[in-house]
């Protein structure tokens, strides 16, 4: 995927508000799906991003709060991983590299997803390799990376004076202490969340867009 590239900021009018958008690409979709499944009784609901239309509609957003004479999107970053084991998820791969990485102002950070170790049985603490009932493996796989990077981004492109508000797509608490340093440091990240779920980040971030009232907006046919 894009690697990092030093960001060369640009001298803005007064009055104008430079975004950036950082999204967990995992947390907002298995949140929608979880959404959509709950307000439509689906057991299995998957909604289809729209992701060349999720950075305008997000910023559309924001700007309500802000209200500023002008403003930029300077680019989005999303961040995402995958299973190289699986079919589907080399399939899913390629989509990030051939496509939604090209696009423009969009950027893709990808990390592999590792084999984490099965359960173990809490009595005799064997580990149980095979379902006793399907007879399918439970060694699944584990997300390391995601949480880390975005952190460092949002803190380098503000430290590089890239941006002047972060847009941030997630639920995930782990990024509260990351947007506690930027707020002191006088950036205003705005999640782009699913209220109440994921109140500990809402309540750090400086305000919160609805991701499911836009839901409209953000869906592919």
């Amino acid at each position: 995927m894009s690697a990092p590239v030093p960001v060369t900021p640009i001298a803005a009018p007064p009055g104008h508000v430079r975004f950036r958008i950082f999204v967990d690409f995992w947390n907002l979709q298995l949140t929608l799906n979880e959404h959509v499944a709950k307000s439509t009784g689906q057991s299995d609901a998957r909604v289809k991003i729209d992701f060349l239309a999720l950075p305008n509609v997000l910023v559309a957003e924001a700007v309500k709060f802000l209200r500023p004479a002008s403003y930029s999107l300077e680019g989005t970053i999303v961040y995402t991983s995958y299973n190289p084991r699986t079919p589907q998820d080399k399939k899913f791969h390629r989509w990030l590299t051939n496509w939604l990485d090209r696009q423009p102002g969009i950027q893709v950070v990808c990390f592999e997803r590792r084999p984490k170790d099965s359960p173990k049985c809490p009595d005799c603490h064997k580990r149980v390799d095979i379902c006793p009932d399907c007879k399918g493996a439970m060694a699944g796989t584990t997300e390391k990376g995601v949480d880390t990077a975005i952190a460092t981004d949002m803190i380098r492109l503000a430290w590089e004076q890239a941006y002047d508000v972060g847009i941030l797509a997630t639920c995930d608490a782990d990024l509260v202490p990351a947007v506690d340093y930027l707020n002191v440091k006088g950036i205003r990240i705005i999640q782009a969340g699913f209220p109440p779920q994921g109140a500990h980040l809402s309540r750090a971030c400086w305000a919160t867009i609805d991701v499911p009232s836009l839901l409209p907006q953000l869906q592919r046919p």
